[in-house]
């Protein structure tokens, strides 16, 4: 990927590592940090992620709910998979301290938590963009994928919903080719 300075943060060192050989046995050029997100800014800027430095964050935040999730009892598994009441402000909150203005945040989340992801996104970004994503055309959301501009002001879109499987049970075509690297989210595209 030419052009890209491609910067993960993972914050089990184990999980860092399998990243590590996993971008060079697929020859991406990737730098691996370990680093906890929610740490201050101060080890962000010891990591090398600087305030306004980074055009694009992708995040993956721990997003079910300790309430409804019966929680692994190891804890690096909880952690990875469990949100506690402040994970997702802190997460929002270092995207947005690394972002560039106009730099993009794309994460996901619950579907039934899409009200905590606005009221996150509220304080320094704007021109949002949801796609709710359903396991099947008849079931409610279960996730929902959404990118976000820092001080961005176009109004909220929500784009039609994404299925992953077809009525029938069978995988949906074009999220197949989307995995495959052969197709895009509308959220891709800009």
């Amino acid at each position: 990927m030419r052009g890209i300075d491609l910067v993960l943060v993972e914050i089990d060192p184990a999980m860092a590592e399998l990243a590590r050989n996993n971008a060079g046995a697929n020859a991406i050029v990737a730098d691996v940090i370990v680093l906890d997100v929610e740490a201050g800014a101060a080890a962000f800027d010891q990591a090398g992620l600087a305030p306004d430095s980074a055009d694009v964050v992708l995040m993956n935040p721990p997003f079910n709910d300790p309430s409804r999730h019966r929680a692994s009892p190891d804890g690096v598994r909880q952690r990875a998979h469990v949100a506690t009441a402040t994970t997702l402000a802190a997460w929002v909150h270092a995207a947005r301290r690394i972002l560039k203005s106009n730099g993009q945040l794309t994460m996901i989340w619950r579907a039934d938590g899409i009200a905590d992801v606005l009221a996150a996104l509220d304080r320094g970004f704007g021109s949002l963009e949801l796609l709710p994503v359903h396991g099947d055309g008849t079931s409610p959301a279960i996730r929902i994928l959404v990118r976000a501009t820092k001080g961005g002001r176009a109004p909220t879109r929500l784009h039609a919903a994404l299925l992953l499987n077809e009525e029938s049970g069978v995988p949906n075509k074009w999220v197949q080719e989307i995995l495959a690297g052969k197709g895009e989210l509308p959220l891709a595209r800009r």
